[in-house]
């Protein structure tokens, strides 16, 4: 291995190391916990070496998001792929959503919540966002009728996964009901 090799081996272990520290104090505490000083102390390296690797919090929220994006398209996949039949696998999509959103409130907030200078809906757009929005397309396409664009369809019932995923957790809407809202969600919106 070269020399240059090494230090971009290295670069790319502290980059991964910020995005998991800063998570991990954003999941704990909050992102208002998450400075680039508490960072750079949690990491060992002075903040001008944050620096080099990120342009400040926003960018670190960025590399969150980017990785939660992965994580999501995943549980998504992983989620319908057990799942038979069309109604099935709409339920199984929504409550793997709904459970990524629950389970990782901090990486839900840097992917839909805080602005973490990410474009989305765009041509550069990164390609984890699109790789989270396209796993929930394949899914919706098909119950998505034929009198809907399946894009538009996915972004409706991503942002009704979305408010309840919101409202729930903002202890708006019962946690007790969930289920309940689920099975609505996909009776209305999925054409079976």
């Amino acid at each position: 291995m070269s020399v240059q090799e090494r230090k971009q081996r290295e670069r790319a272990d502290r980059e991964r190391l910020i995005v998991a520290i800063a998570r991990e104090l954003a999941e704990q505490q909050g992102w208002d916990a998450v400075t680039t000083r508490r960072l750079a102390e949690r990491i060992e390296y002075s903040q001008p070496v944050l620096y080099s690797h990120f342009n400040g919090k926003r960018e670190i929220i960025g590399a969150v998001a980017l990785q939660g994006a992965t994580e999501l398209a995943a549980a998504i996949r992983n989620a319908t792929s057990k799942a038979d039949g069309p109604r099935e696998r709409v339920t199984a999509l929504a409550q793997a959503y709904l459970d990524y959103a629950a389970r990782h409130p901090a990486v839900y907030d840097a992917l839909f919540q805080l602005d973490g200078g990410l474009p989305y809906a765009q041509e550069d757009t990164p390609e984890p966002l699109k790789d989270a929005f396209a796993s929930l397309q394949e899914t919706l396409a098909d119950v998505a009728g034929d009198t809907v664009h399946p894009g538009m369809f996915t972004e409706v019932f991503w942002a009704s996964l979305h408010g309840l995923a919101t409202l729930t957790r903002t202890r708006r809407l019962l946690p007790a009901d969930a289920a309940e809202r689920v099975e609505l969600l996909v009776d209305r919106l999925a054409v079976l």
